[in-house]
């Protein structure tokens, strides 16, 4: 039976501040469906009398009811749910959506459909994942030179498309001298020798 990985590294825990808003009320907040879940779902916030239908090739923006306010040095990122862009087709268009911290208004969702056939979003339908993160501020220096990588300029592809295959181990010399005098393999060699018919 596999171990399993026993090491475990704390949790950041990041409390964001939450409006809900008026088309947002009886929808349940942004959770984690699991323990180690890294996104909180967001749902759609649309009339439960006035489904959208999203056909293919097409976008639309859909409202979650829901304002944030993210603590000072975080960012929130909009993914699209795997089950969605599997079963579906139906992804994020600007993947992955950027929330500031210092943003405010309504958090909405670019939806696209690039599956096969109209697919149908209702009210409180699980519709992306919101992840919370940390982020570094950043300051840039203009140089007159940067410093040199084996990688250099290369880009787009330019790794190649085929991983190479991983070498066999070479024996270091040790090993083949113990190979070459080990008793047992010897007695073996002989033994085998001699069974052989005459």
């Amino acid at each position: 039976m596999p171990k399993k990985n026993s090491k475990k590294l704390k949790p950041l825990r990041i409390k964001v501040r939450v409006k809900i808003l008026p088309h947002g009320e009886g929808l349940p907040l942004p959770e984690m469906q699991s323990d180690g879940a890294a996104g909180l779902d967001l749902v759609a916030a649309l009339d439960p009398k006035k489904p959208l239908r999203l056909a293919r090739g097409s976008f639309a923006l859909i409202p979650t009811g829901l304002s944030i306010e993210l603590p000072s040095g975080t960012e929130a990122q909009v993914r699209p749910r795997s089950g969605l862009a599997a079963k579906h087709g139906v992804t994020i268009l600007n993947s992955p959506g950027t929330i500031d911290s210092d943003y405010r208004g309504e958090l909405q969702v670019i939806l696209i459909n690039l599956g096969a056939k109209t697919f149908v979003i209702k009210r409180g339908d699980r519709i992306a994942q919101m992840v919370v993160a940390p982020v570094a501020r950043v300051k840039m220096k203009p140089i007159a030179a940067l410093s040199k990588t084996t990688r250099g300029p290369g880009g787009f592809g330019s790794t190649g498309k085929a991983v190479a295959p991983a070498k066999a181990k070479a024996k270091s010399p040790a090993a083949r001298a113990k190979k070459k005098t080990d008793p047992s393999r010897a007695a073996a060699t002989r033994r085998k020798s001699s069974a052989k018919p005459k």
